[in-house]
């Protein structure tokens, strides 16, 4: 190639890269029936290769720039490669696709602990575990088959059920505008098939580490099954906000968090945390320009629940510590700071030597 081909990109990119179906300029060489061939060439990509005859007289790619022959390469649509959330997973983290066998598809917030039981308990939405219930329309019953994946991403009843709906709150439509209701979370648990189907962390966020408070200007971040790991920041606290239910219904919502859009649908359910990876809140709602969050000091309580301590010691490493204690009350590990266990010589020698005093003492005396 005569001319550095640094000069020849450097002086193209910016006027090819506008033409539709242009998606990428390069340096390479020229591929011929599949086979890369020897010849050096300017890559042009393209999302899709056309005829010229379909395409516009301006975005025909001319058959040399400078000199140097281009090749028309079809690459597809570039795009950010995410982690397949819409799959199967065994042991399903936060963050992938989950639903109510009813409904479509929401997000698995967190793997959260029963506090009256201590078991693991699956956290969403009430409309992506219970069917967006008030608890006597009959949309969901407690026992309900929950799916990983949801059903609107192909999960059936028979291979993928991970849970059984376990509790949730109602969620109270408006009926009338004098007298709304007001309902403070969209929140449910589900109770995991066997403590092996789940994971206590979120798809690359990683593990709770406690509860944090909203706060206005703050960082936050999700992980959700259509979107992935987004982040956004707070712009209200403690709000007030309508929400559509569905095209004939509405709902009142208090003490909300609003933050700057960073969800779609199908995200419904992530968990929203601080930068220190601490609980804020549970999403549920949106609009192209915002996000709507349920405070988590509220879904916890509601729900009765609790998330793990971060900090607990796994069950094995409990278990190996009460060995060492019932070892250590058994007499198979000796404590220095026992001294019912341990034998005193110096004391021992100062009981031999007032016993030969003794004797000593009576010898004299008969003689």
């Amino acid at each position: 190639m005569d001319k550095s081909y640094h000069e020849i990109l450097k002086k193209y990119t910016e006027k090819l890269l506008p033409l539709n179906h242009v998606v990428g300029v390069g340096y390479g060489k020229k591929i011929k029936d599949n086979i890369m061939t020897e010849e050096e060439c300017i890559i042009v990509m393209v999302d899709q290769k056309l005829p010229e005859a379909e395409l516009e007289k301006e975005d025909i790619i001319p058959q040399k720039l400078d000199g140097v022959k281009t090749d028309v390469q079809e690459v597809g649509e570039i795009r950010l490669l995410q982690i397949p959330r819409a799959q199967k997973f065994r042991p399903a983290p936060g963050g992938v696709s989950i639903g109510h066998y009813g409904v479509t598809a929401g997000t698995l917030g967190a793997v959260v602990k029963d506090k009256e039981t201590g078991e693991p308990l699956i956290l969403s939405n009430n409309h992506i575990l219970a069917n967006t219930s008030n608890g006597r329309d009959g949309k969901a019953r407690i026992g309900d088959p929950i799916l990983q994946p949801a059903a609107y991403d192909n999960g059936n009843k028979e291979k993928d059920t991970i849970a059984h709906l376990h509790r949730f709150i109602p969620l109270e439509p408006t009926r009338s505008i004098f007298n709304p209701i007001s309902n403070i979370v969209d929140c449910a648990v589900a109770k995991p098939v066997n403590n092996e189907v789940v994971e206590n962390s979120i798809l690359e966020i990683g593990k709770i580490k406690g509860v944090g408070e909203a706060e206005i200007g703050m960082t936050i971040v999700k992980s959700g099954r259509t979107t992935g790991l987004t982040e956004s920041r707070i712009r209200a606290i403690d709000s007030t906000v309508r929400v559509r239910l569905d095209p004939l219904r509405e709902a009142i919502f208090t003490d909300q968090i609003v933050a700057d859009s960073f969800s779609e649908g199908g995200d419904s359910g992530s968990l929203v945390l601080d930068k220190e990876n601490r609980a804020i809140g549970l999403l549920f709602a949106g609009s192209n320009r915002a996000t709507i969050c349920n405070k988590i000091s509220n879904v916890l309580e509601k729900l009765n629940i609790e998330f793990y301590d971060c900090s607990e010691k796994e069950d094995g490493e409990k278990e190996q510590e009460e060995g060492s204690e019932k070892g250590k009350k058994n007499g198979k590990e000796i404590s220095p700071k026992d001294p019912d266990r341990i034998l005193d010589m110096p004391e021992l020698y100062s009981i031999y030597l007032l016993l030969l005093l003794l004797i000593l003492d009576l010898a004299y005396r008969k003689f």
